[in-house]
C-alpha cells in the first residue's frame, strides 16, 4: 500500500491502532512498546504484513478485518 493510501485508511479508521493485526509476529508485539505514535506508524508502514486484513475501502470509508455487517450498508 502506498504512503497516501496508508494515510487515507488511517484517517478513515481513526488511527493506526485499528490497523494493527494480531500480535503473533515479534514485530507486532514491539509496536505496543513504541512510545511515539509516529514510530508505531513508521514501523507498521515498513512492515505491512502486520496490518489487520482485509483492508476494504469504499470512497473515504474503510474497514480493517472481516466486517460484512459494515460492508452491507455501504452504497
Amino acid at each position: 500500500m502506498s504512503r497516501g493510501e496508508f494515510q487515507s485508511v488511517k484517517a478513515a479508521l481513526g488511527g493506526i491502532t485499528a490497523m494493527i493485526g494480531e500480535a503473533k509476529d515479534p514485530d507486532a508485539v514491539l509496536l505496543g512498546y513504541l512510545a511515539r505514535e509516529e514510530d508505531r506508524e513508521q514501523k507498521l508502514f515498513e512492515n505491512q504484513k502486520l496490518l489487520k486484513t482485509p483492508i476494504v475501502r469504499n470512497g473515504r470509508e474503510a474497514t480493517a478485518g472481516y466486517c460484512p455487517e459494515v460492508w452491507k450498508n455501504w452504497k
